[in-house]
């Protein structure tokens, strides 16, 4: 028998997957606790939608402006 194969589950679990398993718990209790609708004015136009929804948004608009105004590092 192999030694990884004596090993328990959770012993071959890397802690990289440890850390994405806790963000995601976090990211679900976010979303759960986050479910209230909100109002968000921008010019003359008014958004009503869940908070995490609206948050989620602006990261992924903040995410796409890092990307594309990252500098290639020169290999």
């Amino acid at each position: 028998m192999n030694s990884s194969e004596n090993r328990s589950i959770l012993a071959r679990i890397s802690p990289t997957q440890w850390v994405a398993l806790a963000v995601t718990v976090v990211a679900v209790i976010f979303v759960a606790e986050n479910r209230d609708k909100v109002s968000i004015e921008f010019l003359l136009i008014t958004i009503r939608s869940p908070m995490w929804l609206i948050l989620l948004t602006m990261f992924a608009v903040g995410w796409i402006a890092g990307v594309l105004t990252m500098r290639r590092r020169s290999k």
